[in-house]
């Protein structure tokens, strides 16, 4: 294949390696949903107090281990161990009576139990989605068989999955260490909907491949194959960049637009959708062309 796919795909890997770094060192910050626990979220009308004052305040309320975060120009945001209604009223009344013009805004309580089993769930429902996927191709692509393996292109469909998954979670791990970003529920979402993205990408170039190489016969040199790959991804590089550009240009106004709340969804689309088109252009293919070569001998 061209050099530039060489290039790009081991600057994946280095991508890669790096986003494994950060999460070995900085983990995630997981969110209530997943560790269980209480998040109040709160609006300050007037001038919004420092956080040491919102800190001491509930410390004189028996929530000493509390964190506190500013979201926003306005919000509050107080994490703390699970609170029963009477805590959480008492809380407020706390607050209320040591600064003016709070308004609760979001008010969230969720068990360890409950959150350990939520997590248990997503891992388990992304692995399912993985699996679903290589069987997917290798029932589509059954056909060629006897020129190119369809457990290959499931292969290669997964490292670019893995890929386009991994790199938003080590971007994540540094949001959450500097900045406090959780990781919840809707972030398992949002990576549910970017290997589905990913896979969709990449399936279209697996299929242009496939009919480029029923147009040359079954019989083509492995040779031939890259330039086979090659062809194929130029072909459908305009459908797949216009998909995506359109797609990101909602999500950039999501992002932007659309609240606190759904910020970080949107970004981890984002990011998630942009990864998807590379690296079934620049992990994807030369992964194929790769391994394909290696079982030719």
């Amino acid at each position: 294949m061209l050099r530039i796919y060489t290039i790009m795909f081991w600057f994946s890997i280095v991508l890669v390696l790096a986003a494994v770094s950060v999460l070995f060192m900085y983990g995630l910050n997981l969110g209530v949903d997943f560790r269980g626990g209480s998040v109040l979220e709160a609006d300050f009308s007037g001038d919004r107090p420092a956080l040491n004052d919102i800190k001491g305040a509930l410390a004189d309320a028996g929530l000493a281990e509390a964190t506190v975060n500013y979201i926003g120009d306005d919000r509050v945001l107080i994490r703390t161990k699970e609170l029963s209604e009477d805590e959480h009223q008492n809380i407020l009344t706390v607050l209320q009576n040591n600064f003016s013009g709070i308004e609760e805004k979001r008010f969230d309580s969720i068990g360890p139990v409950i959150g350990n089993e939520l997590k248990n769930k997503s891992i388990t429902a992304i692995i399912l989605v993985l699996l679903a996927v290589i069987i997917y191709i290798a029932l589509v692509f059954r056909k060629l068989s006897k020129t190119l393996s369809p457990w290959v292109m499931g292969l290669a469909a997964i490292t670019a999955l893995l890929h386009d998954v991994v790199v938003p979670l080590g971007v994540f791990a540094l949001l959450g260490h500097f900045y406090g970003v959780e990781i919840s529920a809707v972030f398992v979402a949002a990576v549910l909907t970017i290997l589905g993205y990913s896979v969709a990408d990449s399936v279209v170039i697996f299929d242009r491949v496939r009919e480029n190489i029923v147009r040359r016969s079954s019989g083509s040199p492995i040779g031939g194959f890259p330039e086979v790959v090659h062809k194929s991804v130029m072909q459908t590089l305009t459908r797949s960049l216009n998909t995506t550009f359109t797609t990101l240009l909602s999500l950039f106004a999501i992002y932007f637009f659309g609240g606190e709340s759904i910020r970080y969804f949107a970004l981890a689309l984002i990011m998630g959708i942009f990864l998807g088109a590379y690296s079934s252009i620049f992990v994807a293919s030369p992964f194929l062309v790769w391994w394909t070569r290696k079982k030719q001998g």
